[in-house]
C-alpha cells in the first residue's frame, strides 16, 4: 500500500484586511514555492476565511490561488475553526499525516515557514508554537526600541500567537478544535494540548512578521499587547 503523502493546510482568518492581506498571501505563495523545492511530495493549500468583511478584502483575495470561505462576522476563534473544517473536508485523508498551519491576514510568514511546519509534522510534533515580531514600519522608533530591549536576540518569552501556530490534524480533532471565543482561542488550544499530554514544541526560529498597529481586530489581541507593554512614543 502506498504511504499517504504528507499535507499542510494553511488557514488565514481575515476581517477587513484589504490593506494587508495581499502581502500576507504573497508571502505564503513564496513559502509554498519553497516547500515544493525543499520538501517535494508534501501537498499544501491555503484557505482564507472572510470573516464578515465589509471592505475590499474579498476583491484582493480573489486574485490569489487560494480557497475562500465567506461567513458572517463570527470572530477569529470561530473563523479559524471554519477554515480548518473546510480544509479537512475539501481534502479527506489520514489526519495523522496532515498538519494545520495558522497565521493571520495582517502577517507575513518567512520563506521557509512551511518547510518548518512540514518538518514538525515529519518529526512527530503535535503542536508547534512559533514566534512573531512586529512590523518595524508600523512602530514609532521609540516604541520599536522598547520592544527590542525586551526581546534580545535568542529570547524566548513563551507567548502563543495564532499568527504562527501549527497543529497535527489528528490532535486538533482530538482537542475539539478552537474554542468559539472572541480572542485567545490560540492560547486555550495550546493549554488543552499540554494538559492532555500532547507534545507541544516551541521555536523562535523563523518568526512571523505581524502588524505593529495598536488598534487590532480583537480587544485583547497582539495589538493591545503592544499598546499595553510598550505604550506610545512619549
Amino acid at each position: 500500500m502506498t504511504a499517504a503523502r504528507p499535507r499542510v493546510d494553511v488557514v488565514v482568518p481575515a476581517h477587513d484586511e484589504e490593506d494587508r492581506i495581499g502581502a500576507c498571501l504573497d508571502a505564503l505563495l513564496v513559502a509554498c514555492e519553497r516547500l515544493a523545492v525543499d520538501r517535494p511530495g508534501t501537498n499544501v493549500a491555503v484557505t482564507v476565511v472572510l470573516d464578515g468583511c465589509t471592505d475590499g478584502t474579498s476583491a484582493v483575495v480573489a486574485g490569489y490561488p487560494v480557497s475562500v470561505v465567506e461567513t458572517e462576522h463570527v470572530g477569529v476563534g470561530r473563523a479559524r475553526t471554519i477554515g480548518a473544517a473546510h480544509a479537512l473536508r475539501a481534502h479527506p485523508g489520514d489526519p495523522s499525516h496532515r498538519w494545520l498551519a495558522h497565521t493571520d491576514a495582517d502577517s507575513r510568514v518567512p520563506e521557509r515557514w512551511l518547510v518548518q511546519q512540514a518538518d514538525a509534522l515529519a518529526a512527530g510534533t503535535h503542536v508547534l508554537v512559533g514566534a512573531v515580531v512586529p512590523d518595524p514600519d508600523d512602530l514609532d522608533p521609540v516604541v520599536l526600541a522598547r520592544w527590542r530591549r525586551a526581546h534580545p536576540p535568542g529570547a524566548a518569552l513563551g507567548h502563543v500567537h495564532g499568527a504562527n501556530l501549527g497543529v497535527l490534524a489528528a490532535v486538533y480533532t482530538a482537542l475539539g478544535g478552537f474554542d468559539p471565543v472572541p480572542e485567545h482561542e490560540d492560547v486555550r488550544l495550546v493549554e488543552r494540548a499540554r494538559a492532555t499530554g500532547f507534545v507541544v514544541d516551541a521555536t523562535i526560529e523563523l518568526p512571523v512578521v505581524t502588524s505593529g498597529r495598536f488598534a487590532g481586530r480583537t480587544p485583547g489581541g497582539y495589538a493591545e499587547h503592544l499598546r499595553q507593554q510598550y505604550g506610545d512614543a512619549s
